[in-house]
């Protein structure tokens, strides 16, 4: 029988550079997509791999108990890769119930069934939950955040993140479920939806308007090229430890402001503006609730174990991120009207 895999959440930005990976590196694995399809899901993100003959999509809701328990009896499922999630702070504060439904009902579904249908043959099975860094709280202007930091989560996001974190671990010590864990920072590259800041601000500096910036900017993040997180996401889930937990990071601390000004300055050689142009589009908002100074990885324990480091400085990765979008402007433009939707009617007329 084929090594069948549950990859949720495969229509979304890292998961679908996951899934891409997936299916393309292990031929001999059968990779199920399971992707309710919101917002922040398209099928377009992975249209060059849905006609493989080891890739399947199933559109549903994690946080619908009957339907994950009838997806696991159908499917001798050997492995789950969850990504799925609700992950937009600003969201999170104006709808905690969502993130509470997706990120903690939708993780304790999949631990359920897992336990139900796997009983105790655990024997080359594995449960893989990826979660974030601001489970961890925030950072002063030094220090790192280690595996075994204590949890202090700031907003609404952050807290459903850390208790489904915390589910997983009890799942392992209570039902001896055979888990890995996962907390990465802040991924960059191309599929992301515009929502989140660097994909915004190149959108909007093509278009000559306003690139909001919370407060004065002086927020500090982790920035990790998400095709580097999908390769440690493959060896976590194929070598790491039973019971581990991995932090992920790139080695790439930046203020907000700082960030977008080297955006900016790299946009105006792109789109042949004076050097000082986009950077005029700087617009200064008021600081959203709970804004975490801070985040900072140490990943020296993945780079020990497991030997992953980051194949691109952020420079580089930074300039791979903005071709493709601008390479890729039907993808937003469809993106920002909704018409991405079209995709999935058109792929499954039958559904």
């Amino acid at each position: 029988m084929r090594n069948k895999i549950l990859i949720t959440g495969g229509a979304g930005f890292i998961g679908s550079h996951v899934v891409r990976l997936f299916v393309n590196k292990y031929p001999e694995y059968e990779i199920v997509n399971l992707d309710k399809l919101t917002y922040a899901g398209n099928l377009e993100n992975i249209s060059d791999i849905d006609k493989a003959p080891n890739y399947s999509f199933v559109k549903g809701d994690i946080s619908d108990e009957q339907f994950i328990d009838d997806l696991f009896a159908k499917n001798d499922f050997k492995g789950v890769i969850h990504l799925a999630a609700e992950s937009h702070v600003d969201r999170s504060i104006t709808d905690p119930m969502a993130f509470i439904k997706a990120n903690v009902f939708g993780t304790v579904n999949l631990l359920n069934a897992a336990k139900k249908y796997w009983k105790d043959d655990f024997e080359g099975r594995r449960f893989y939950h990826i979660s974030t860094d601001e489970v961890y709280g925030a950072l002063g202007e030094t220090g790192f955040f280690y595996e075994d930091t204590s949890y202090d989560p700031k907003s609404p996001y952050s807290a459903s993140k850390a208790s489904s974190d915390h589910f997983v671990r009890a799942y392992m010590n209570t039902y001896k479920l055979p888990i890995v864990i996962s907390n990465c920072s802040n991924n960059y590259g191309p599929n992301q939806f515009p929502e989140k800041l660097l994909p915004l601000a190149i959108n909007n500096i093509k278009n000559n308007k306003p690139i909001p910036i919370y407060g004065k900017g002086e927020n500090i993040r982790d920035w990790l090229y998400v095709v580097d997180h999908a390769r440690a996401i493959d060896l976590i889930y194929h070598k790491a430890e039973i019971g581990k937990t991995y932090n992920i990071g790139g080695h790439n601390e930046w203020t907000n402001i700082d960030l977008i000004r080297l955006l900016c300055k790299v946009m105006d050689k792109k789109l042949g503006r004076a050097e000082g142009e986009s950077a005029k589009l700087i617009s200064y908002v008021t600081d959203r609730a709970g804004h975490d100074l801070r985040y900072a990885i140490d990943a020296s324990l993945i780079e020990k174990k497991l030997g992953w480091v980051p194949s691109l400085q952020f420079e580089e990765g930074l300039e791979k991120t903005i071709d493709w979008y601008l390479d890729n402007q039907k993808w937003m433009d469809r993106i920002v009207s909704g018409a991405y939707e079209d995709y999935y009617k058109n792929m499954y007329k039958d559904n």
